[in-house]
């Protein structure tokens, strides 16, 4: 599995030809450290991490409140219809993703929103899978600490926000990992609501140092390491969490 990533890394600071030989080259002769500035020149790489982080940014705090308030809604309140409204919202799960980029594009485009960032991030404030992530953990938790909240006087959104949501808290990391990773590696939506290159995330603006004919791969490869180390560090510091969160949605169903 680390293979293909020390692989990336040991590319990133070959020579074209060195990238290129067979048979392949293990080591560079010589370190290129310029792929790394390069990067940089032949790019608005600057632009795309921004982009990115405001893209991921802002379907992650989406995610977090809606998936987390519907999580709560579909596990603690009894409403008419609440089970076959809850099959309906997880069967978008089993429809491929694909099959939403011509709607979407047609709502963008009549929102005046093509080559904006808000394109981005608006078909991705609400998930299927956060929904389904929180309310499976919403109900492992006991519910004497809800009757208690109502004998104190406390209302739905008083018990969600004061007494379930900090509880909530491996849930929502396993949610906002989730999301974080999936975010930032997204590439068919950017490429096909925006053509502006100043609006391009990490994903989207390094395909187009793929070339038809000749691909200088060092420098790709240096892109995808400086559009990588976040998430990977973000995932290493809170795999723990994660692992937490995730097990404890799958106690109770």
């Amino acid at each position: 599995m680390v293979g293909p990533f020390i692989w990336m890394l040991l590319t990133s600071i070959k020579t074209v030809g060195e990238s290129t030989q067979v048979p392949p080259v293990i080591f560079p002769e010589e370190i290129q450290w310029e792929n790394y500035t390069e990067i940089f020149t032949s790019l608005p790489f600057s632009s795309f991490y921004f982009n990115t982080i405001v893209m991921t940014g802002g379907i992650l705090i989406g995610q977090l409140i809606l998936c987390s308030m519907a999580g709560y809604a579909f596990a603690r309140i009894d409403f008419p219809g609440r089970n076959g409204l809850f099959i309906l919202f997880l069967s978008v799960l089993m429809i491929p993703p694909q099959a939403f980029l011509i709607p979407q594009f047609f709502l963008m485009e009549s929102f005046g929103w093509l080559n904006t960032l808000q394109a981005l991030i608006m078909p991705g404030l609400f998930s299927a899978f956060g929904t389904f992530l929180m309310r499976q953990f919403f109900m492992s938790l006991p519910k004497e600490l809800e009757e208690s909240a109502r004998i104190d006087g406390c209302n739905h959104f008083q018990i969600f926000w004061r007494i379930m949501l900090p509880l909530a808290k491996p849930g929502l990391i396993a949610l906002s990992i989730t999301t974080v990773l999936f975010s930032w590696k997204s590439l068919m939506w950017p490429l096909i609501v925006n053509n502006s290159m100043e609006k391009m995330p990490l994903s989207a603006g390094l395909a187009y140092l793929k070339g038809q004919y000749v691909t200088d791969y060092p420098i790709l490869m240096a892109g995808a390491v400086l559009a990588l180390w976040p998430v990977i560090v973000i995932f290493i510091v809170l795999q723990r969490h994660f692992i937490e969160g995730i097990t404890f949605t799958g106690s109770k169903g």
